[in-house]
């Protein structure tokens, strides 16, 4: 599930933290590496768990119609395509599903204003409505729907991300890596396909046979960026001598830092690539002026080393 550039952003989110916390042990950093790593299969599991409250919250929507006092002949005869959609019995009846979201304790429960306020803003949309026009049902419609609705609906919601926030502090900035999952799973299930649980790291996936670990990719890459902090934190002093290392950027330190560590554990990537994937991190998580500089100094100290 997590590819080779999400690990690095976690590796330089835990170098952060030992950066903002210099009382960090290497077993700290290695914990907060596994929580964070497993975090981001939560959050798709959750966001795969709407499916469920979403079309209950359709159905809610009809009976409430039905039950006017005195109801219009649509209201009478509404159109069940979405409310009785084949994606979510397929979560409700899948008992993998249901033991890992309740051991978990993932759940929308607490959640109703967001469901009401995502499905008015579903139902207003023409892909919607083309889709409750069309005759007939399917599997595969009814799934190519739900990553509409992921695709569409989710990214920049600010009631979702209140909610992820309010969750785990892990989820505020991987909500769309979460909801790439969430679409892959739509495609497989439209294709007749059974749900199950992603493996963690994407070396472990199906059909990835002979690839190195990722997951001793990314530990190792912690390991080496946490035991070497004072020399690596020496070495970008060295080569700047104009700036105090106390007023580097917290963030385009801890760039450098799993830059440096990367190199000197994984001599066969090429070095060009490990500083590529930093300066690109660092587009995301550091100042406008830092792609020059976690590039130069990386670029400075590797071919020093």
């Amino acid at each position: 599930m997590l590819n080779r550039r999400i690990l690095r952003i976690k590796a330089f989110k835990v170098v952060y933290a030992r950066v903002e916390n210099p009382s960090m042990t290497l077993r700290d950093a290695e914990c907060e590496l596994e929580r964070s790593c497993e975090a981001t299969r939560d959050l798709y599991l959750f966001l795969l768990a709407a499916a469920g409250p979403l079309t209950a919250e359709a159905r809610s929507r009809i009976e409430a119609a039905r039950s006017k006092f005195n109801p219009t002949r649509e209201e009478l005869n509404p159109n069940m395509k979405f409310a009785e959609n084949g994606i979510a019995p397929l979560f409700a009846e899948d008992p993998d599903f249901c033991k890992i979201i309740k051991k978990k304790k993932l759940s929308w429960e607490n959640y109703d204003v967001f469901l009401r306020h995502l499905y008015e803003s579903v139902r207003e949309r023409d892909w919607f409505k083309d889709y409750l026009s069309k005759p007939g049902r399917s599997i595969q419609e009814d799934a190519a729907l739900f990553s509409r609705i992921y695709e569409e609906e989710f990214p920049g919601n600010a009631e979702l991300e209140d909610i992820l926030e309010d969750l785990s502090i892990y989820w505020n900035d991987e909500l769309e890596y979460a909801l790439s999952w969430c679409c892959r799973t739509m495609d497989a299930l439209g294709r007749g396909r059974r749900w199950s649980l992603p493996e963690l790291y994407m070396s472990e996936m199906p059909g990835a046979e002979g690839k190195e670990s990722d997951k001793a990719f990314v530990t190792n890459l912690v390991r080496t960026a946490v035991r070497n902090f004072d020399k690596y934190y020496g070495m970008v002093a060295e080569v700047t001598p104009k700036w105090d290392t106390g007023r580097i950027c917290s963030t385009d330190l801890a760039l450098i830092i799993c830059g440096l560590a990367e190199a000197d554990t994984f001599s066969n990537i090429d070095y060009r690539t490990t500083i590529n994937e930093f300066v690109e991190i660092s587009k995301f998580y550091s100042t406008p002026e830092s792609r020059g500089f976690v590039n130069g100094v990386l670029d400075k100290l590797i071919n020093k080393h």
